[in-house]
């Protein structure tokens, strides 16, 4: 296929991590048997929270965190930087499914928010933390309606949130292709995910938690009244253990039902001009969404790059995972004609990075809970590519969970079911294949869902990145 001409000298490499710089020594492999009170498995943002909030909280507690590659390399290490408040992802999204808690879990996520922040403040995290907002804008006539039932939505629950006519939302970002927009203030800050991981490792390295990279975890097992880890070289024997495994296969077998790997990609612009950031504007540096069933999300990085992601959302049968399908030439001509249908002021910008990664998504597109071995073995899976900010809400749950405690955190509904699970294969393919084409199909006839969507929509069941 021709490469579109912005992406020739694009580098085949996440932007984020692609700065040795910064990038910290490789931890020790594990090698012989380790002991300690907590394990947790997976070096991305659900483990490191874990393991660094229950350092605080309990300062002798032994710790133990066991990645198969290196701390962030993943989804952690690949992903937009959008942190939001949200831990529903979405409003809408919490709103179809918790109506009655949502007022709860928009408390619940504020706070989550300001906690993030105020941890990356008492640790030292420097990884360019920015409260700016988000936008959510309409590009076709079809999605004002919605945006608008939803501003009113969430304005009577309290929500600092504004609805944007043409004029208004082209004064903040200028884009021809702006009909009208959300203007979320306060409830998202974006941030380097690179820095954020290799931060937080850090962290938890000062407060004693031992981490062991190159260390893929093969089995857990009930062992007396804990568990056993077991790599390739070595073994952990942990009185309880965490599993942030995001979307590669679970250490339980039976959670492979509720989650499915998707490919989501991205690129990154070279730094804009002076002369070329005054004419797009965006001096409030807002995040910024589309309201598409397929949506893009992008943003400003602090040297005044553009980051451009979403559209697409790929999915390979049996859940394959490989390295080579974080290379997808298609998708990314796809984004660079998307991107210049924008901002077509912004024609002759080069891309200097393309890459795409894994992430986990669920039938009910945000995070769940659970427990498994007797209590013994806590779980957060399914954040479905907004899980910046609300692996640091799971983080807490799950700690809780291991405790015993009721807390407010383990009350809701939210907390408490779990998504409908996948169907096996070959249905699970075809299902995933038939709701993309129906989902493209209802952006393509203004917004109007199909029998198969609709029936979706119904039983609560949704694929989505």
């Amino acid at each position: 296929m021709t490469v579109h001409p912005a992406l020739r000298d694009a580098r085949p490499v996440p932007y984020w991590l692609d700065r040795a710089d910064l990038r910290p020594d490789p931890a020790p492999e594990l090698a012989g048997e380790v002991r300690c009170d907590l394990a947790v498995v997976g070096g991305g943002y659900t483990g490191l929270w874990t393991a660094l909030l229950a350092k605080e909280e309990d300062p002798a507690r032994e710790v133990v965190l066991v990645e198969a590659r290196t701390c962030g390399w993943a989804a952690s290490g690949r992903n937009g930087g959008f942190c939001e408040s949200s831990l529903t992802h979405g409003f809408g999204n919490g709103m179809a499914r918790w109506p009655e808690e949502m007022p709860e879990l928009l408390r619940l996520g504020r706070e989550n928010l300001d906690a993030i922040e105020a941890a990356l403040a008492r640790h030292g995290v420097d990884c360019h933390f920015e409260r700016t907002g988000q936008i959510v804008v309409a590009t076709e006539p079809w999605q004002l309606a919605g945006l608008e039932e939803e501003v009113e939505q969430a304005k009577g629950l309290g929500q600092d949130v504004t609805f944007l006519d043409a004029e208004a939302v082209r004064a903040e970002v200028d884009s021809p292709t702006y009909l009208g927009g959300a203007y979320w203030r306060g409830d998202t800050a974006l941030l380097d995910p690179a820095r954020l991981a290799w931060g937080l490792r850090a962290a938890c390295e000062r407060l004693g938690v031992r981490i062991f990279e190159g260390s893929p975890v093969r089995s857990l097992d009930a062992e007396g009244d804990g568990v056993r880890l077991r790599t390739d070289h070595g073994s952990v024997r942990a009185g309880r253990a965490v599993l942030g495994t995001n979307a590669f296969p679970p250490l339980l077998r039976r959670l492979r039902r509720y989650t499915v790997p998707v490919y989501d990609y991205a690129l990154m612009t070279e730094p804009l001009t002076g002369e070329q950031r005054a004419a797009i504007g965006w001096a409030g540096r807002q995040g910024l969404s589309d309201a598409g069933n397929q949506f893009h999300y992008y943003r400003l990085t602090p040297d005044w790059r553009i980051l451009w992601g979403g559209y697409d959302a790929i999915y390979h049968y049996g859940s394959r995972i490989r390295p080579e399908y974080d290379q997808r030439p298609q998708t990314f001509d796809t984004l660079a004609r998307h991107f210049f249908a924008t901002f077509p002021q912004l024609e002759g910008v080069r891309f200097t990075h393309r890459w795409g990664g894994v992430i986990d998504t669920c039938s009910r597109f945000c995070v769940f809970f659970g427990t498994a071995l007797g209590g013994r073995v806590a779980y957060a899976l399914g954040f479905t590519g907004l899980g910046v900010g609300a692996t640091h809400f799971a983080a807490r749950v799950m700690l809780d969970l291991l405790a015993g405690r009721d807390t407010e955190r383990t009350r809701p509904r939210m907390v408490r079911e779990k998504p409908l699970p996948f169907p096996p294969e070959p249905l699970r393919y075809a299902g995933i294949q038939l709701t993309r084409w129906a989902i493209a199909r209802a952006d393509a006839r203004g917004g109007r869902r199909n029998l198969w969507l609709r029936a979706l929509d119904r039983l609560g069941l949704g694929f989505d990145s």
